[in-house]
């Protein structure tokens, strides 16, 4: 009786939050206020892909980071869920984007809107890479802290791996921030506008059924997948 921004039979998308127990069902009971109209133009196994990752995407490059018009950010694993959001998003901002991918996806990120690509397997980043105002880490390991000497005097690693070093920040004059993804609905609505409008899209590289799921999330680990793996539990209709 008190939600008022959705009704029965509106076609929704959204994020559970992780504080309950996952989507991977026929049904999930979700708070109203935590649900976005899906985008128009995506079928349903395309708009799961979304909330995840592209609110993950948003939150780093604009409510942690602030980035802004003309400034560089690196992007550590452009071609994946996340980091093919960040990509269009940070584009979409007017920032100069550098983004590191396998030399199998260079041409995918660029397409994407990567303006410097760094192969990762045959080049360490932090060898070109200088002065950038923002660092996106969606890979983790030594990724992070190779990634203090490539900011410029100020600048912020936003990490969601794990929280970062407070000596490493010190040392670098810089910020860390590690945050985990939350459930916006005022983000959702502008990310289906953005995409019903062309200006990003989300990239699945494969679609699996439920009974599937634990060779979908080996696979997701293992191979690297461009985007995101989904998992349908019933047929679209």
């Amino acid at each position: 009786p008190d939600v008022r921004d959705v009704a029965v039979g509106d076609t929704v998308y959204g994020l559970t939050a992780f504080s309950r127990d996952g989507g991977a069902a026929e049904y999930v009971a979700v708070p109203a206020a935590d649900l976005a109209p899906k985008p128009r133009s995506l079928d349903h196994s395309s708009a799961a892909t979304v909330p995840l990752s592209a609110l993950t995407a948003w939150q780093a490059l604009f409510d942690h980071a602030r980035l802004a018009l003309g400034q560089r950010v690196l992007i550590h694993g452009a071609a994946g869920g996340v980091g093919s959001f960040a990509v269009q998003l940070a584009r979409w901002r007017g920032a100069h984007v550098i983004g590191t991918a396998s030399a199998r996806n260079g041409d995918f990120v660029r397409k994407l809107g990567v303006d410097d690509v760094v192969d990762h397997g045959t080049t360490p980043f932090e060898t070109v890479v200088r002065d950038v105002d923002v660092v996106l880490d969606t890979v983790g390991g030594t990724v992070t802290e190779r990634s203090w000497s490539v900011l410029r005097r100020n600048g912020l690693l936003v990490t969601i791996v794990r929280p970062p070093s407070p000596e490493w920040a010190a040392g670098r004059a810089a910020t860390g921030v590690f945050f985990i993804v939350e459930p916006r609905r005022a983000q959702l609505n502008e990310l289906s506008r953005l995409i019903d409008a062309g200006t990003i899209r989300p990239i699945v590289e494969a679609v699996l059924p439920l009974n599937r799921a634990r060779e979908a999330y080996e696979r997701g680990i293992r191979d690297h997948p461009r985007g995101k793996l989904v998992l349908t539990v019933v047929d679209e209709q």
